[in-house]
């Protein structure tokens, strides 16, 4: 297994590297955390229009058609360069394209792949957050004005970008007599439509990300289904198999970048050097190696065609591990000095928390590891 890029790619990296020393500037991250998002969505449409979005997604589908290391290479240097990542589109893209039908594609697609056009992800529930198939939100088919429509009753929270976003992909119970994971279904819905309520809730890193929306008779057109009634189960579970995986490459090089610092500095002696420093140290670049093989291979699996599957929990399961142990170990190194300041080392570290929490528990991976990678039987 050859981890070095091949002659095309290491051109494109070169490239991409040198457009980044003269554009990362613009990519500056505020330190009002109000102002991040919209920062950050105005960073994704600078990267689409010089054509750094959507490397792997088909030409059909208003992608590049490139291998999927490409996409892997441009999180890195995004990394490498002290830059935000992308936004988080890829899982919803290819949702959309595996499963959308031929107006679904023409219509969405190009919005969501370019950041003109902002997506949230109305998954988890005040009742429903590790047991994603307990959700509660229901959608019934009625007739209004003779035309039929789902309307949607329900509540959905932490959704990201609520507040921002023009569409939400929804999951919701559409046959109420199923069984529980049977009954789900994805509806493609606009925030704009009357009945929806969006509230922001400020996180520990003082930004309004999260969101909680309640749907109140919402009336959803019947075209918006995405697939087949009944079919959300297995559309959740490829999205959230693309939003485990190789994605967390950016982690990767977002790590390594921080703790450089972390190394200049004790070199530097703007920290204390010792062997329990040292050990710290190694224990972190460690765990980000064990992570960056792991990436390595899924990602040499996507680049033989193999969809992503439950195998992307592994590749969670040493991102957390990675994360929250290179954060702890900042904070222990820095002393007061995040606390007193609560700049962005201080949101890396309450951040750093939540990853074994979003797009599915530490536990819920371990579960999936256990019973759909190994075969072993529910305990």
């Amino acid at each position: 297994m050859d981890f070095n890029d091949t002659a095309p790619e290491a051109q494109f990296r070169a490239e991409l590297r040198q457009w980044l020393a003269e554009h990362a500037a613009e990519a500056t991250i505020p330190a009002d955390p109000a102002a991040r998002a919209d920062a950050q969505n105005a960073w994704h449409q600078t990267l689409y229009e010089a054509g750094y979005i959507g490397l792997s997604f088909p030409v059909e589908y208003g992608g590049h058609g490139k291998a999927p290391i490409y996409e892997a290479i441009l999180n890195d240097e995004l990394g490498r360069a002290g830059a935000p990542p992308i936004e988080g589109v890829g899982h919803l893209s290819n949702a959309l394209r595996l499963f959308g039908n031929d107006r679904q594609r023409d219509d969405l697609l190009p919005g969501l792949l370019s950041g003109r056009v902002r997506w949230c992800q109305g998954f988890s529930e005040p009742e429903a957050g590790s047991d994603l198939a307990g959700l509660k939100t229901r959608a019934e088919l009625v007739e209004v004005d003779g035309r039929p429509v789902f309307r949607v009753n329900g509540r959905k929270i932490w959704t990201s970008f609520g507040a921002v976003a023009d569409w939400c992909f929804l999951l919701c119970r559409t046959e109420a007599d199923a069984a529980k994971h049977a009954g789900i279904s994805v509806l493609l819905v606009p925030m704009s439509t009357p009945g929806i309520e969006v509230r922001p809730i400020v996180n520990a890193a003082r930004n309004r990300e999260f969101t909680q929306i309640t749907f109140d008779d919402v009336d959803v057109p019947v075209e918006n289904l995405l697939g087949e009634r009944g079919q959300g189960w297995t559309i959740a579970n490829q999205l959230l198999a693309y939003e485990r995986g190789p994605s967390d490459i950016n982690w990767i090089s977002r790590l390594s970048t921080q703790l450089r610092r972390l190394e200049d500095d004790i070199r530097t002696g703007r920290l204390d050097d010792s062997p329990a420093v040292r050990a710290r140290l190694g224990e972190s670049y460690v765990a980000l190696r064990a992570l960056q093989i792991k990436v390595q291979r899924s990602l040499t699996e996507r680049q033989q065609g193999k969809l992503p599957g439950p195998e992307g929990s592994i590749d969670k399961l040493l991102l957390t591990r990675a994360d929250q142990l290179f954060a702890h170990t900042m904070m222990d190194l820095r002393g007061a000095a995040p606390l007193l300041t609560e700049g962005l080392e201080w949101d890396v570290y309450v951040w750093s928390r939540s990853a074994s929490i979003y797009g599915g528990t530490a536990q819920i991976q371990r579960n999936i590891v256990a019973q759909r990678v190994l075969g072993l039987p529910r305990g």
